[in-house]
């Protein structure tokens, strides 16, 4: 029996509790199929909606497991930032199975950067990068009483009080040949109500593709790499239509860090939905300099794409070109109006806070959201992660704390032109204003079309009343702190 688990718990994020939009754990479920699919028993922990690392202990007791596998979602933003509140429930989670006998074996983006860490606190071994066919390889030969362990590619162990470490695996490239991942493990319920009561419509996770091939260099990827393989757009729809008939969904997110980059990939997958009568809205992410072809576009727009965020970061091309990021601010103009005209939502990744980044950088990034108004706006500060050009300009700095605790926390970690409460007040006050600007645009439709004017258009140019003095204390506070910082 391997027993599954991963380390998220959406408690342990309050920020996500709150906003109460959870995603199943794509990535265990795909390593739970495949090992599955190799006549191996398996069972899950979904820790989604768990109180407590120790709410794993009746699975642990009940099923005796011989392998307890923590098999974080490689797909998944938050899993991605390796947060110290969900680091500290896998190193709970390692000792309760270590303690009843389990072989436990971690797979994280966590873990691949702190393999060490984990290996302290009772992983017999943690699994290097893209982990589902280096997980058959382990337990197969566990499962065989082989102790040859260094034959198995991307893998870390230790040996007479020595950490060893094998050599890398490459990806897997045919991402077909993988089974549907393994839906039937997860109760779904509660995934369901939760979306229903803050969203008002069911969604879903999917990844069609894995890796991302640009070079951005404060973007980690310590999972699957810059390599870019795709999933065919008949293995994909044949998943939606599974998950269409099993759960009903009405939304998808497409969780891959770049979505139809191979060249006439969107164009056939929208014929195919089209063909198979499927109808649902999806997400997206993808790059400014991408949603530039208006045949592609169109093509988006024809499968349901309803919203497609893109990583613009800054209004500034200085701190674009220093964060390696390839495109131009002309770019982000010229994607955001495509998507418009084509009934596309563009929504924005924001990051502050990049090393050479000044005041007048900061305004050129608030013009910029101000202007183009996107449907909705992620504001993060620069993280700096292991594995990336931009960790290691500034990792002589991280002594004191080198993660966040949850998705919230948004310190800048190492010595920038404003101390980091600026920042976090920064945040506040370009949500505000943002949201200003939002109302503004809304009493402009009332004014030009009365007569077609809808209730979320009312509430929207209402709000003016809230945002016009919030966003003034906000700035009065922000002007406070930089002062002090001076």
């Amino acid at each position: 029996m391997i027993l599954f688990a991963h380390s998220y718990f959406l408690r342990f994020d309050p920020k996500q509790w709150e906003t109460g939009l959870p995603y199943p754990p794509l990535g265990t479920l795909y390593a739970a199929s495949l090992l599955r699919h190799h006549n191996h028993h398996v069972a899950l922990f979904d820790s989604m909606f768990a109180k407590q690392p120790e709410e794993v202990l009746p699975y642990l007791d009940n099923l005796q497991p011989q392998f307890f596998v923590i098999y974080d979602d490689g797909f998944n933003y938050l899993t991605k930032m390796c947060l110290t509140n969900m680091r500290e429930a896998a190193f709970r989670m390692c000792k309760m199975a270590s303690e009843r006998g389990c072989t436990v074996i971690v797979s994280g983006s966590d873990a691949t950067d702190h393999y060490e860490k984990y290996i302290n606190e009772g992983a017999d071994f943690v699994i290097l990068g893209e982990a589902e066919l280096t997980l058959l390889d382990l337990v197969t030969a566990i499962k065989n009483k082989s102790n040859d362990f260094y034959s198995i590619q991307g893998i870390v162990f230790r040996e007479n009080n020595a950490i060893v470490k094998t050599a890398k695996r490459n990806v897997l490239k045919d991402l077909d040949s993988l089974p549907f991942p393994a839906w039937d493990l997860v109760d779904i319920s509660p995934y369901r109500e939760s979306w229903l009561k803050h969203a008002g419509y069911f969604s879903l996770n999917m990844a069609t593709t894995r890796g991302c091939p640009f070079k951005c260099n404060w973007c980690a990827k310590p999972i699957y790499g810059n390599r870019y393989h795709s999933r065919s757009p008949q293995n994909v729809v044949e998943e939606l239509k599974l998950l269409k008939q099993k759960f009903k969904f009405d939304h998808i997110w497409f969780c891959d860090d770049i979505f139809g980059l191979k060249p006439g990939w969107v164009q056939e997958f929208a014929d195919l939905v089209g063909k198979e009568k499927l109808h649902f809205k999806f997400r997206i992410q993808c790059r400014a300099d991408l949603l530039l072809q208006e045949n592609y576009i169109h093509a988006l727009a024809r499968a349901g794409c309803e919203n497609a965020w893109i990583g613009a970061e800054s209004g500034s091309q200085k701190i674009l070109d220093a964060m390696d990021k390839g495109i131009t601010i002309d770019q982000i103009h010229n994607a955001t109006k495509f998507l418009k005209k084509y009934g596309i939502k563009p929504s924005f990744f924001i990051q502050f806070g990049y090393p050479g980044e000044t005041k007048e950088d900061i305004q050129k990034t608030i013009r910029m959201i101000n202007n183009l108004l996107p449907y909705e706006l992620g504001i993060s500060v620069s993280y700096p992660l292991p594995g990336t050009v931009f960790f290691e300009r500034v990792k002589a700095e991280l002594q004191e704390k080198a993660n966040w605790t949850d998705s919230d926390e948004l310190k800048l970690m190492f010595r920038n032109t404003f101390q980091p409460a600026f920042y976090k007040q920064l945040h506040r006050y370009v949500h505000k204003i943002y949201r200003q600007h939002i109302a503004w645009e809304n009493i402009k439709k009332i004014l030009r079309h009365p007569f077609t004017v809808t209730p979320s258009i009312i509430k929207k140019a209402a709000s003016i009343i809230y945002y016009i003095p919030a966003a003034f204390f906000a700035r009065q506070k922000l002007n406070a702190i930089e002062n002090n910082s001076l």
